[in-house]
């Protein structure tokens, strides 16, 4: 049965409950002499809370836990004596068997699954009946007890508030912790593989070419040479991408918060942050289809024939574009937080317009701005499809923009969807190049941190 169902059940024991605690709640209330210590509402969402969470807990347990029982109840059925005792084929003649009395399949391949339809559709209806009785009796045993505790002087707001909180911390837990159950299998993964590369030639080798469907055994670590792997990363991210991306956003925070009217300053700062939300497949299509063949033939015209429709200019030039938003609008908070009071006396001293912007708002803005520029960079760093698109596959070291180059998060997405096997130090690598990339962006964020900690500016 869908879990849906059992989820439904929990909704609708704790709507049952909420309206009955409500009337209950209002009955109290209704009498002259009485007060209530919370108000009728929240008698309701503390009942409602007793039905609904024991029964949800309940529904996820059962789901987890059913499909083991079904499977237990089949194996016993006299029909599963034909089964082979173990492997492969067993487990694919039980899946048929359960997918048809599932529904999710019309019929089986293997003759031996064909018996176990049946007992597999029995068990699951048991189980289920059981599992929607269970559900009901321990959402109703709930809002039951928690129904007769309700009266005049029960604090029902405090245990709903208290409810809300722990509900809040367990919220910010699951971030935390699905954040150090990536950083633990990452640093897993990249220990398996620098245990069979060497960290050195990984981290400074020059010379990248790992064959995945090679043999594990024979392994070079001169092979995992992810040097130019960095070098373009920082190449297109961080040099070419701010480049474009640092004037651009700067100025047009600049504009936006001094020259523009306010009329244009409220259309003109939505539509630029806009390009925040396109699609970076889309940022792809325009780089691969339209920057890139301009920048080639461009080259080809002032007679540099090696220039290719894959280059990092393309790329970057393109990764500008879509980082400008971070950039400036960040700076233009920035900006529009400086007093008003600093430009006006600043203007009150004989300064122009220029000057109060280049030697007062700047350099009160700073810590906005460069911590802006760190998130841009963290951000282009990690981007792969403009990559990937516009940018080509070949790890070169080289400094010349038109040549084809490729990033971390390139080869890491070529590495986790080849056919290589988990075991094999291409596939690991990707773990390795991941943490590496982690490891960066996480100080990029750090610095940014300490930027605005260390030159915030508090103003009246």
């Amino acid at each position: 049965m869908s879990p849906a169902i059992f989820v439904l059940l929990a909704v609708g024991l704790g709507l049952v409950g909420w309206l009955a605690a409500r009337q209950r709640a209002w009955a109290f209330a209704s009498q002259g002499d009485t007060r209530l210590h919370s108000l009728p509402r929240y008698h309701a969402w503390y009942v409602a809370l007793w039905a609904f969470v024991p029964a949800l807990v309940f529904a996820l347990v059962w789901n987890s836990v059913s499909p083991g029982l079904v499977l237990q109840s089949v194996l016993a059925d006299p029909a599963a004596s034909a089964l082979p005792a173990f492997g492969m084929t067993r487990n694919t003649i039980l899946a048929e068997a359960l997918a048809v009395a599932r529904g999710s399949a019309q019929g089986v391949f293997n003759p031996l699954a064909e018996p176990l339809i049946e007992p597999a559709r029995a068990a699951m209806q048991r189980y289920s009946i059981i599992g929607i009785v269970v559900t009901l009796l321990i959402g109703f045993a709930a809002g039951v007890y928690a129904f007769l505790r309700i009266r005049p002087d029960f604090t029902a707001r405090t245990r709903v508030e208290r409810a809300i909180m722990w509900l809040l911390i367990g919220a910010s837990l699951v971030a935390i912790l699905t954040t150090f159950g990536i950083v633990i299998s990452l640093l897993f993964e990249t220990i398996r593989f620098f245990g069979m590369v060497n960290p050195i030639e990984f981290l400074f080798g020059t010379h990248w070419s790992p064959n995945p469907m090679g043999d594990p055994a024979y392994t070079k670590s001169e092979d995992y040479g992810a040097l130019p792997l960095f070098w373009g990363t920082i190449y297109i991210g961080a040099i070419i991408a701010m480049i474009v991306a640092i004037p651009l956003g700067l100025m047009s925070a600049i504009y936006l918060t001094q020259y523009a009217s306010s009329g244009f300053r409220k259309w003109m700062k939505p539509m630029l942050e806009i390009l925040a939300g396109v699609p970076t497949v889309v940022y792809g299509y325009f780089a691969a289809l339209t920057v890139a063949p301009i920048i080639r033939d461009g080259a080809h015209a002032i007679g540099i024939s090696s220039a290719s429709s894959e280059s990092a200019l393309a790329a970057g030039l393109v990764m500008g574009v879509m980082i400008i938003p971070f950039v400036s609008s960040m700076a233009d908070d920035s900006i529009a937080a400086v007093p008003s009071a600093m430009r006006d006396g600043s203007l009150a001293m004989g300064a122009t317009k220029a000057e109060t912007i280049r030697k007062v708002l700047i350099p009160a803005a700073l810590p906005g701005i460069v911590a802006g520029v760190m998130l841009a960079v963290s951000r282009a760093i990690g981007e792969t499809m403009i990559v990937v698109m516009a940018a080509g596959a070949a790890a070169n070291l080289s400094a010349n923009p038109l040549e084809s180059m490729t990033t971390v998060t390139y080869q890491i997405v070529a590495m986790l969807t080849g056919e290589g096997s988990f075991d094999h130090p291409a596939t690991l690598s990707a773990f390795a190049l991941g943490m590496v990339l982690f490891v960066v962006t996480l100080a990029l964020n750090f610095i940014a941190l300490r930027v605005v900690k260390r030159y915030r500016e508090a103003y009246e």
